[in-house]
């Protein structure tokens, strides 16, 4: 599974160059010149799982661009690129939730090694015996999940959609990808279990109202857990 690249660069040459370099990175990259395309898909299709913001660009500034995009995508990993080496960027790029901040023109190298720490940090891993979501607590060893108020023992498949399902979180999700990552095969009768499964976890988490698992009729779903 490919990381998913939101890319606002209104620069044509830094850009087109910067999207090829992350792409032979294995990176799968969507570039926009104008951030007005990236307003336009927050609040419908977002597949995203970080973002790569120039701050110097017209009529909406990667400043602006950041603010609006975590309004609608609460802890949306963001890393900002800038031209100018200013105290006051970072500081300001800090205050609205930026993950990081480089500076142009930047070693590519050193911003993929940067992306890789944003999406490691940002990621729950798989590894990890005891998964806190919200008011509940996962015990990947037990296949427990638990809440004040019960608890629900998972089967391996429910635990298994649930850990994609964290590990892309506050994004959408294709229905086609978790089929092909999960399932393993894509067909009728695994798209109406993966639409059970779904029903099922909505209702497991159906005490804690922070935790969405939103369908996008005609894509998949859109999935926002609260971080811990």
């Amino acid at each position: 599974m490919k990381t998913k690249i939101l890319l606002a660069e209104d620069d044509p040459d830094f850009g087109m160059i910067l999207k090829q370099y992350l792409e032979l990175e294995d990176f799968e990259v969507s570039w926009f010149q104008n951030p007005e395309g990236i307003v336009s898909r927050l609040t419908s299709y977002f597949p995203f799982h970080m973002g790569i913001l120039d701050v110097m660009m017209p009529n909406i500034d990667g400043f602006s661009l950041a603010k609006m995009i975590l309004k609608e995508k609460n802890n949306f990993p963001l890393l900002f690129l800038t031209a100018k080496n200013q105290k006051i960027d970072r500081l300001t790029g800090l205050k609205i939730g930026a993950d990081d901040y480089i500076s142009k023109p930047c070693d590519p190298e050193e911003l993929v090694l940067r992306i890789k720490n944003i999406i490691k940090r940002t990621t729950p891993a798989v590894t990890e015996t005891l998964i806190k979501i919200g008011q509940y607590s996962l015990d990947t060893k037990k296949l427990l999940l638990s809440h004040p108020n019960g608890n629900a023992r998972l089967t391996i498949r429910e635990q298994q959609l649930l850990v994609y399902l964290l590990q892309h979180n506050h994004s959408a999700i294709t229905r086609d990808e978790i089929l092909d990552n999960i399932w393993e095969t894509n067909d009728y009768f695994t798209g109406r279990s993966l639409d059970v499964f779904i029903s099922r976890l909505r209702k497991y988490f159906s005490d804690d109202p922070e935790i969405k698992i939103q369908s996008l009729r005609g894509i998949g779903f859109d999935i926002d857990f609260p971080d811990y």
